[in-house]
């Protein structure tokens, strides 16, 4: 017989046995889900609350985990579900709280069962639907799976939904020129010109392990909350939350920031990957043409290049990455609904959005900026 049973949080199971099983996903690892915890990003008041689940082998090892949470909310989540949630409102029920196997704030791909043996996969997943079920929830979600881990789902019965976002592939190139060469003539003088004006008058850090300060993180602070405040109302991490990671795991961030004259006027923060940069974080306190582009796209492609990375996600949505190089991607989640009547009505809406989604890759692979024939 296989036991699942759910902590309390990451940060109280053993951090080598956690990673072990995380494969080298920063967003997985125990050092950035604990940050999270303890700078109160997530638990208490944040409609976010701690809910891994977990399987132990005969030694008491873990072997099988699902980086999961109860949420009171969709936020900080980018696949969005508000509507589900509304029309189950509607019909006298209620939606939240919800399972969410998810990163919390990070539309990152990636494992989202974490195993030793994939035999367990299904017992995990079997183990999520009783939780639900056991406690009234309406439903589990898995956002942001790794493509290779779908057939888990698939097989478990859940419904899978489609989503694109934007990522850009290292094909061998030596340096960033190399990348341009492979463009059209248009498309590669556009990114030239937007480079040249976006630096114009400031200069470029770009910064790595103990390089990152305590007063680097109190200017990206200042970034960090002027977007979060413009996007979603107020910042997902708290202050602490930075300090936490430049703690933890300094040595798998490249913080970018602009100058003017000695002062940082915007950053940009990246996370390493195994064989990917993850851009997550951007903000700016002056409005300068194409710095964004700048610091989120093209200084992110250089920094993959220089660390011999395959490719870098740059974060949810964003057509406008398509002009600079990045290439649309499918992404997926994976759904379960208690409710027969209600799945059935979401698996009808998935089945057709998954056309539209596919005809809209198909449009936008054939507008990459790159050289064609």
């Amino acid at each position: 017989m296989i036991e699942a049973r759910v902590a309390r949080a990451v940060g109280e199971l053993a951090p080598a046995e956690w990673d072990a099983l995380a494969g080298g996903n920063p967003f997985l690892s125990h050092a950035f889900l604990t940050a999270l915890e303890d700078s109160g990003s997530v638990g208490p008041g944040t409609g976010w609350t701690p809910a891994p689940l977990v399987i132990a082998d005969s030694a008491g090892r873990l072997a099988a985990a699902l980086p999961a949470w109860l949420k009171d909310h969709s936020q900080g989540e980018y696949v969005f579900d508000h509507a589900w949630a509304d029309a189950w409102h509607r019909a006298g029920g209620s939606y939240y709280p919800k399972l969410q196997i998810a990163v919390p704030f990070t539309p990152a791909t990636g494992p989202r069962l974490l195993l030793a043996d994939e035999a367990l996969a299904l017992p995990l997943l079997r183990a999520a639907e009783q939780l639900c079920m056991d406690n009234g929830l309406s439903s589990a979600h898995a956002t942001f799976i790794a493509p290779e881990q779908l057939p888990y789902f698939e097989r478990a019965g859940w419904l899978l939904r489609s989503d694109i976002q934007f990522h850009w592939f290292n094909r061998d190139y030596r340096c960033f020129d190399d990348f341009l060469g492979a463009l059209s003539s248009r498309k590669r003088k556009a990114i030239r010109k937007e480079r040249e004006a976006a630096r114009l008058g400031l200069e470029i850090e770009v910064l790595n392990g103990s390089a990152i300060r305590e007063h680097h993180w109190d200017a990206f602070w200042g970034f960090y909350q002027d977007t979060g405040a413009r996007k979603w109302g107020r910042p997902y991490l708290t202050r602490e939350a930075f300090s936490l990671l430049g703690e933890r795991m300094a040595g798998r961030i490249l913080l970018m920031l602009a100058h003017d004259k000695g002062r940082a006027i915007a950053g940009a923060l990246n996370f390493i990957g195994p064989d990917a940069l993850y851009g997550r974080y951007w903000g700016a306190v002056e409005d300068r043409p194409f710095l964004h582009f700048e610091l989120c796209y093209y200084q992110a492609i250089e920094a993959a290049i220089a660390l011999g990375l395959g490719r870098v996600e740059a974060g949810a949505q964003g057509p406008h990455k398509l002009a600079r190089g990045y290439e649309p991607v499918e992404t997926w989640s994976a759904h379960w609904i208690a409710h027969s009547g209600f799945r059935a009505a979401v698996a009808d809406f998935l089945e057709r959005e998954r056309a539209g989604v596919s005809t809209d890759r198909l449009w936008l692979d054939q507008r990459t900026p790159f050289r064609k024939g």
